[in-house]
């Protein structure tokens, strides 16, 4: 069937990304499969990350079906266009049928993406991961493909405003290679063991950036760990208490 909505979108956003200047830094792309399912996992630090996500796959020539709150999907002008590319609305009272929908979605030779923080990072460090993309994984029978972006919550992340300026940002994006998700593994095994990968591809990219923060005002968006002033972990999990 026609992609009559998603590959006019991929051109908008590329618009898009031309007119706010972006710096995009991807690589690792080549370990997406040309075809055939996969599930793709990246760490969450912004609400644009599924667009970054989305553009790694391109070289490849896919588009990714991404997971997202249902919610998403009521709202006038985001719903007719998550609908029209096919992404799974997540109902977190009702979770299996998204998981069953993703499940058809693999299983039919599609990439499905998937943030398995389920929330946006606000210290901008790797959270717990929870196993449903592992369990998609093992029952669909696909592998795991691990990835990491770097430099979208300086354009829109959970408690700043939003910077859609000509602003230069630089976005880097690492892909690594496919984690098989073998069946006789217990999900939790292999969801440590993409963690781990999704950590050191964080990292990797976090090396790579070109810039650091300008001055005192500007050190919001680097974590704690590093010298920034974002919450730490710790931090976020007190405030989220009260």
């Amino acid at each position: 069937m026609a992609e009559l909505v998603y590959r006019p979108v991929v051109g908008f956003a590329r618009t898009l990304f031309k007119a706010w200047d972006l710096k995009i830094d991807c690589q690792g792309s080549e370990n997406i499969p040309r075809s055939g399912g996969a599930v793709l996992v990246s760490n969450h630090i912004s609400y644009l990350d599924f667009v970054f996500n989305g553009l790694a796959a391109l070289p490849q020539k896919r588009l990714v079906r991404f997971m997202a709150k249902e919610s998403v999907f009521r709202h006038r002008v985001s719903g007719p266009l998550m609908r029209g590319m096919k992404h799974i609305p997540v109902d977190r009272e009702q979770g299996e049928a998204a998981y069953e929908h993703a499940l058809r979605s693999l299983r039919s030779g599609e990439i499905v993406g998937v943030f398995p923080e389920a929330t946006i990072s606000q210290s901008f460090t790797l959270k717990s991961f929870k196993s449903g993309a592992a369990r998609m994984a093992q029952e669909a029978g696909v592998p795991l493909i691990p990835m990491a972006v770097w430099g979208t919550q300086r354009l829109w992340t959970k408690g700043h405003p939003r910077n859609f300026k000509r602003s230069h940002t630089p976005i880097t994006i690492r892909v690594g290679e496919a984690l098989e998700a073998s069946k006789d593994k217990y999900a939790g095994a292999i969801t440590r063991q993409l963690r781990e990968r999704v950590q050191e591809l964080l990292e990797a990219a976090q090396r790579a950036y070109p810039v650091r923060p300008k001055g005192p005002d500007d050190t919001w968006w680097m974590p704690a760990h590093l010298g920034g002033t974002a919450p730490t972990p710790e931090q976020v999990r007190q405030a989220e208490a009260h």
